[in-house]
């Protein structure tokens, strides 16, 4: 089955706008099915609206990474209704402890972060593993930043920082895990993009950052795994 065929199902977090909505898009360009998932069902059946209009096929699914329950439901219903899970885009995330330090920290911020951006994406990654290992096929992108390179390291944004870090180390175990699958788990960082999360300071566009997540949704079955690229260059954790 090609990559083409309409019949595989991707899933994108966070596809009610920016990145994550230019990646759902490019994905349903390409003729997948694309379940668009937002925290507010209204946001993602929007999306899914205007996609449709345009012949694209997508549905609108309400997800809230960090309720346990919304993620089960979420998979299930997906593996119910389409007999199938694909590909997974971690997309969701959010970055709310700008100027903080770690000896001072928030600690309130710092728990909303790593449950959004770190055990959310690890919720979703192990569900939709469930459903892939039913078809043994399945692509796995992890949406990561340069401000989680190890190599790199510095301060402020730290619970950001953090949990970026813990994503490419979950990157790596998974990948190590689904070793013998044809399941592949990779991380992808879009650099700086014009997006409310980042206060829209760049003027590369969401559109214009999709090229490497695409690409390892729909990777060939001797695809790299366990590995973290921009613009489709390997870069160092």
């Amino acid at each position: 089955m090609s990559m083409a065929d309409p019949k595989r199902v991707a899933l994108v977090t966070g596809a009610n706008r920016g990145l994550g909505k230019a990646i759902a898009t490019e994905l349903a360009e390409r003729g997948l099915h694309v379940i668009i998932a937002a925290r507010e069902a209204q946001a993602a059946g929007a999306v899914s609206q205007e996609l449709n209009e345009k012949g694209l096929l997508t549905s609108g699914y309400q997800l809230d990474v960090t309720d346990p329950g919304s993620v089960a439901r979420c998979f299930a219903d997906v593996g119910l209704q389409h007999g199938r899970l694909d590909v997974l885009v971690n997309n969701a995330a959010i970055a709310i402890d700008r100027r903080q330090f770690a000896v001072s920290p928030d600690f309130e911020r710092v728990h909303a972060t790593l449950e959004t951006n770190l055990t959310g994406a690890w919720r979703c990654a192990a569900a939709a593993i469930v459903e892939m290992r039913a078809n043994d096929y399945g692509r796995i992108v992890n949406i990561t930043s340069h401000l989680g390179s190890i190599s790199t390291m510095a301060d402020t944004n730290i619970a950001y920082r953090v949990s970026k870090a813990g994503l490419n180390a979950l990157t790596r175990i998974l990948a190590t895990e689904l070793q013998g699958t044809n399941i592949l788990v990779n991380a992808a960082s879009p650099g700086r993009i014009s997006t409310r999360m980042a206060g829209n300071q760049t003027d590369r566009t969401p559109e214009q950052a999709t090229d490497t997540p695409v690409w390892l949704a729909t990777l060939p079955d001797n695809g790299p795994t366990g590995s973290l690229f921009h613009d489709r260059k390997p870069l160092p954790w």
